[in-house]
């Protein structure tokens, strides 16, 4: 069986993880620290919080920024359940907006409709790595800024909507020339298993707060606020004679540990020389093999603009209903390949449908939906298995339309 994307694990991780193992030091700690100043050396934003998933890095900025009850959160339909999953854990209100037929990315004319003097926060999501159009989402909320109604300080500061980028799939995405990271307020990675670069489980928050926010202090609370609102981590307390700490919140536990962060460094090290090279040769390949058969409409990886991370290969079939793009997927899977679907909108989960919404709201979401099936795209991944790949695909295809 192909699997779907297994994660890269190999003698120079498990060195690394071993090294951690014997330094004493498995949670938050040295590598911790250095992991933080490697992402923001790479991505070019002014601070980095690691943590353990991407989800709580998106709970905790919604947090820190104050929304709560009576505010709403604009994000795209066409995502994962946390991106929505954090805004209600919050107490605010999601309000899906639909997305690009080309690119599956949040469609910047919906997000401004969707804007009312209750928008607190918009959520933009960099489906499969590809960037969202930063320069237009930025500019929106410097032109609504009249209708924002500040609650507390921080959003004093700010003076007007936060954009809080669901950066969890765009981990070496470019836009103009600016990584993923840098490209607006506040970015939040995830290095689950499955992702381009993984800490097992983990994620990072991105910080490029505009001034007259001081980033590094703003780091300095969020480290605190992900530690129970304790005032020292276990670092700082190793210090001869500095055992005493305090609570000064009652805050959450979402740090990250250093046997986390050890997989990460190696990840990093070689993720632009290596693991992107190799993700775009993959993406190569199957754009060779499968351009040449009409009905598979291919995904977008470049544009003048913009260049992808290579994170899924999310081809859609042309013509087809949901429940053929099921069938598909199942004489693929009969075939010994592993494939996926990204993703089953959320307005279409039982709970959110429970709450009100409807996928009927979001014509684009669904059609891109119904019929797009997404292909292995891991490192591994041999020439021999990618044409595998796609001949399973079109004997399927041909078996259906």
């Amino acid at each position: 069986m192909i699997p779907f994307s297994p994660p890269r694990i190999d003698d120079k991780i498990c060195n690394e993880v071993i090294a951690t193992l014997k330094s004493g030091w498995i949670t938050t700690g040295p590598r911790t620290k250095l992991f933080e100043k490697k992402i923001t050396e790479y991505c070019g934003n002014k601070n980095t919080l690691c943590l353990n998933s991407a989800t709580a890095g998106l709970e905790i900025m919604l947090r820190w920024f104050g929304v709560g009850s009576g505010d709403e959160v604009i994000l795209p339909a066409y995502t994962y359940s946390a991106t929505a999953n954090v805004v209600i854990h919050c107490g605010a209100t999601p309000v899906f907006v639909d997305v690009n037929l080309d690119d599956f990315n949040i469609n910047t004319r919906c997000i401004e409709n969707a804007i009312t003097k209750n928008t607190k926060v918009i959520m933009p999501v960099d489906f499969a790595g590809f960037p969202c159009d930063y320069n237009e989402i930025n500019a929106l909320v410097k032109k609504h800024k009249e209708t924002f109604i500040a609650t507390n300080e921080i959003q004093k500061t700010l003076g007007r909507i936060l954009v809080l980028s669901d950066s969890a799939h765009s981990f070496g995405a470019t836009y103009n020339s600016k990584k993923a990271g840098s490209l607006t307020d506040v970015s939040v990675f995830s290095f689950h298993a499955v992702k381009n670069l993984t800490t097992a489980e983990g994620g990072a928050v991105a910080l490029n707060l505009p001034e007259p926010f001081n980033n590094e202090e703003v780091y300095k609370y969020l480290c605190v606020k992900t530690l129970h609102g304790q005032n020292k981590d276990a670092l700082a307390k190793t210090q001869k004679g500095n055992w005493k700490y305090d609570i000064v919140e009652a805050g959450y536990k979402c740090n990250m540990t250093d046997l986390s962060a050890a997989i990460g460094l190696i990840e990093l090290e070689r993720y632009d020389n290596d693991t992107l090279v190799k993700r775009k040769q993959i993406v190569e390949s199957y754009n060779a093999l499968l351009s040449k058969d009409v009905r598979i409409e291919l995904p977008i990886f470049k544009t003048e603009n913009k260049t992808s991370c290579y994170h899924l290969y999310p081809v859609r079939i042309k013509g087809i209903s949901e429940a053929q793009r099921d069938e598909i997927m199942q004489h693929v899977f009969d075939q010994d390949v592993s494939v996926n679907v990204h993703f089953i909108p959320v307005p279409a989960m039982s709970y959110y449908k429970n709450l009100g919404y409807s996928i009927q709201n979001y014509p684009v979401t669904y059609y891109n939906f119904s019929r797009e099936i997404t292909l292995p795209v891991f490192y591994d991944l041999t020439n021999e298995q990618i044409a595998t790949v796609c001949n399973a695909l079109i004997n399927a295809l041909n078996k259906v339309c």
